[in-house]
């Protein structure tokens, strides 16, 4: 056991086809192996098109350093905020971190974030600058940034590249030098973590799990202990460029175990994997998931309704930040109301739900959980406005705020703070890292930053700006329920609680919008945005008209005038039972008002 390294890469916002983790995977394999592709522990459609990791990725690496043969148990962790729950658990079954700065952009907000989260699970930290041979490349620069942060000496910092290979034997070196081998007993009973799953449609669920103490053999019956399952390991094994299958696995070691479980609901990430016979304690897991963005998502066949449970069952192993519950909606019929880490996971959420399950789904407006105090002292969570009491029932309402960082070159000051004002942020610090970068620090509301402020982030700083942000608790704030309504009929799916100073510019963009993708029909249809009983704007889309005068050529007025009433009639009538058709563009339209 004194040979195993477990360790994880953070911070590693890398959008080169070779990443820093492929060379480390390449140098350990044999010369057979290596006819590598670029990107291969970014093995998803998704993440190859957009350039970032969305799933921590395992695997395992045979190294001989100095006449002996060491175990390397990499995890490469996704650097974006809204997958920082990835980064986490990748974290709780490691001993030690590559900290990857990139030498061309210096130290970004998440950097920051992941690495306090490494440092409170007490990880050996190895600083490693890659992409130094960029042109644009600042080693010193950048460098100085590492040594504020952590405090570690200039000579811990390792230069490397994982386009060129530069620095890739020093990487692995100091991994078996500096990594503190996993403690842990092969003769106590069997703990073993669940850090991640997935789903197999051939195999059943693959469970990937990390032994603190004990021995782990095949054919063996194991227990799950917070769900009390009982399963025989049909198959364990070591996560290397594919499965390899093992008779025996001991403490320190990361692996998958097969048991042909069906069922996505008896897997829990966190939970613990103990012998029947012998138990062991379970070990403190990972803290439950606390989703930022809500939406409703449906599917657009009424009838996919149960293949959609199925679909959010078998993603949810794979993502277990994702949070979901069943919900109804009068204008959609049945769905889920899910719980987003942030934008991005909830647009990944959904390009996944399509690419992988074929599922055609629409998504409501994103909204944050509110705290509503009614007039009778009650206390309502409410993560959507079909959920919001009547105003007459409210005593006041409580919005999330969050504790925003963005680091940003300092040319872009001006028009990040005017940002954020307009989001109703209050600046709490400024910071100047170096002399042309600089550490902003906002409070502001979580409901402001849901829709579209990362992409206006990235626009007005030209891509440079990062940002981190964490929850800071409830705020009493003036939030109204907007509510949108076709003829007089409000439509759930298109309401959305807002500021009240932003309601009646939301509700006149929002009916504009609505007028441009609605169908006319032959009776006029009228869109109108009310807060409670009073209506604060309104847009007609005309009827179409048959020319009932075509045949009046001539003759007196009150002849024409009775053809008009006539028809007006008619239109009257056919309004009170005509029903209004909602193209899906239209619930799309409420995500791109800008």
């Amino acid at each position: 056991m004194k040979n195993i390294r477990n360790f994880c890469i953070i911070a590693h916002i890398d959008h080169g086809k070779s990443t820093l983790a492929d060379r480390l995977l390449e140098f350990t394999q044999t010369v057979a192996e290596r006819e590598m592709q670029n990107q291969l522990l970014d093995n998803m459609d998704l993440e190859r098109e957009r350039g970032i990791t969305i799933k921590s990725h395992a695997i395992q690496m045979n190294y001989n350093y100095k006449g002996e043969d060491y175990v390397l148990n990499l995890i490469d962790t996704p650097g974006h905020v809204d997958f920082s729950y990835e980064v986490s658990r990748s974290i709780a079954a490691c001993e030690g971190a590559l900290l990857i700065v990139d030498s061309s952009q210096g130290i970004e907000a998440q950097t920051i974030s992941n690495l306090y989260l490494a440092i409170g699970n007490d990880l050996e930290i190895i600083p490693v600058l890659n992409k130094i041979d960029l042109p644009h490349a600042m080693p010193e620069e950048v460098s100085d940034q590492i040594i504020d942060l952590i405090g570690c000496d200039r000579e811990d910092i390792i230069h490397a590249s994982g386009k060129a290979g530069i620095g890739i034997e020093d990487i692995l070196n100091a991994i078996c030098e500096r990594i503190p081998a996993p403690k842990g007993d092969p003769q106590a009973p069997l703990q073993a973590l669940i850090f991640d799953s997935v789903f197999n449609s051939y195999r059943g669920i693959e469970v990937y799990f990390r032994i603190f103490n004990g021995t782990l053999k095949k054919g063996e019956k194991v227990k799950f202990i917070n769900t009390g399952k009982t399963y025989e390991a049909d198959e364990i094994g070591v996560l290397k460029l594919n499965q390899e299958a093992r008779q025996e696995m001991g403490a320190g070691n990361v692996g998958y175990l097969i048991s042909g479980i069906k069922n996505a609901k008896e897997v829990k990430v966190g939970d613990t994997i103990t012998h029947v016979e012998k138990p062991g304690e379970s070990i403190q897991g990972f803290e439950d998931v606390k989703p930022m963005v809500f939406a409703g998502i449906y599917p657009v066949e009424t009838s996919e309704y149960e293949e959609l449970r199925a679909s959010m069952e078998k993603l949810q192993l794979n993502d277990a930040s994702l949070v979901w519950e069943p919900e109804t909606s009068a204008a959609l019929g049945f769905g889920f109301r899910c719980g987003f880490l942030g934008m991005l996971h909830m647009e990944i959420v959904q390009e996944r739900l399509e690419r992988e399950f074929d599922m055609t789904v629409i998504t409501t407006v994103p909204s944050v959980q509110f705290h509503v105090h009614t007039t009778k002292g009650a206390l309502l969570k409410v993560s959507a406005p079909s959920e919001m009491p009547e105003p007459n029932y409210i005593d006041h309402v409580e919005e999330p705020f969050i504790k925003a960082q963005i680091i940003s070159k300092s040319e872009f000051v001006g028009p990040i703070i005017t940002l954020c004002m307009d989001k109703r942020g209050i600046l709490k610090n400024q910071t100047y890292l170096t002399s042309d970068r600089v550490e902003l620090t906002f409070e502001m509301p979580l409901a402001e930053i849901v829709f579209d402020f990362f992409d206006k982030l990235k626009t007005i700083s030209r891509g440079y700006a990062s940002l981190d942000y964490e929850l800071i608790g409830f705020r009493q704030s003036n939030m109204v329920k907007l509510d949108v309504m076709l003829n007089g009929e409000p439509v759930d799916a298109l309401s959305a609680i807002v500021h009240r100073d932003k309601a009646y510019d939301w509700g006149k963009r929002l009916c504009e919008k609505l007028r441009e993708l609605l169908p006319r029909q032959m009776f006029e249809i009228a869109i109108q945005a009310a807060i409670g009983q009073k209506i604060i704007a309104r847009e007609t889309v005309k009827a179409l008209r048959k020319n009932v005068l075509a045949k009046c050529y001539g003759g007196d007025i009150s002849r024409k005038r009775k053809l008009l009433e006539k028809q007006k009639k008619g239109k009257k009538r056919m309004r009170q039972v005509g029903n209004v058709e909602i193209p899906q563009e239209a619930f799309l339209a409420v995500l791109k008002l800008d």
